[in-house]
C-alpha cells in the first residue's frame, strides 16, 4: 500500500516526520509526502472560525498520489454537528485528514509524565493510523487501548496505544 501525506497549509517537518513513521510501523506501507497545499477555497466557516473537514479530504483525494491519502493541516476542523474533530475519514474511501490544531493541548487532561513535544509526537501519529484504519474499512473499536477506539478528546488519544488491537489488524492485515 502507498499512502501520500498531503500538508495543508504550514505543517512543520516533524509533523510530517511523526506521520510518516506511524503509518510505516503500523501498516508497513510506503509513504510518500506530497508539495504543500494551500487550504481549500470556501472551507473556513467564519461563523463557527472553523474548517469543514470534508474540503480537506476532498483536497487529499484529488491530489494525493497513494492508494490512500491523508491530508494533515494546523487548522482547527468540524464535522456536521461536531464542536471539532480531529481528524475524519470515509470508511474504505481514499482520503482522510487531521488536524494538529486541538492535538497540541493538555486542557481536557491529557499525559504530563512526557514533554510537550512527544506527547503531542504521540497524538499525531495515533491520529494518522486511526484515519488511514477507517479508509481500510474499518470502524471504531470497543478496545479503548486499540488505536481505532474513539476518541473526543486527548485524554482517550492519550489512553489508546499507536497499535491495532489483534481483532482489528487481522481484518486489515
Amino acid at each position: 500500500m502507498h499512502v501520500d501525506i498531503v500538508p495543508v497549509g504550514d505543517v512543520p517537518a516533524v509533523v510530517k516526520r511523526e506521520a510518516s513513521a506511524g503509518l510505516r510501523s503500523v501498516y508497513d506501507c510506503e509513504v510518500t509526502i506530497h508539495d504543500q497545499q494551500d487550504v481549500p477555497d470556501g472551507a473556513y466557516d467564519p461563523g463557527r472560525q472553523q474548517y469543514r473537514a470534508e474540503e480537506f479530504i476532498e483536497l487529499a483525494s484529488r491530489v494525493g498520489s497513494g492508494e490512500k491519502n491523508i491530508g494533515i493541516t494546523p487548522n482547527d476542523l468540524y464535522y456536521r454537528r461536531r464542536n471539532y474533530v480531529f481528524g475524519l475519514a470515509y470508511l474504505s474511501g481514499n482520503g482522510s485528514v487531521i488536524s494538529t490544531y486541538r492535538l497540541q493541548t493538555s486542557s481536557d487532561g491529557g499525559i504530563s509524565t512526557k514533554s510537550a513535544g512527544e506527547v503531542f509526537s504521540d497524538r499525531v501519529r495515533k491520529e494518522v493510523v486511526h484515519e488511514i484504519g477507517h479508509t481500510l474499512g474499518l470502524e471504531h473499536c470497543d478496545n479503548n487501548r486499540c488505536v481505532m477506539s474513539f476518541s473526543p478528546t486527548v485524554r482517550e488519544v492519550d489512553v489508546k496505544e499507536e497499535n491495532l488491537c489483534g481483532t482489528c489488524q487481522r481484518s486489515v492485515l
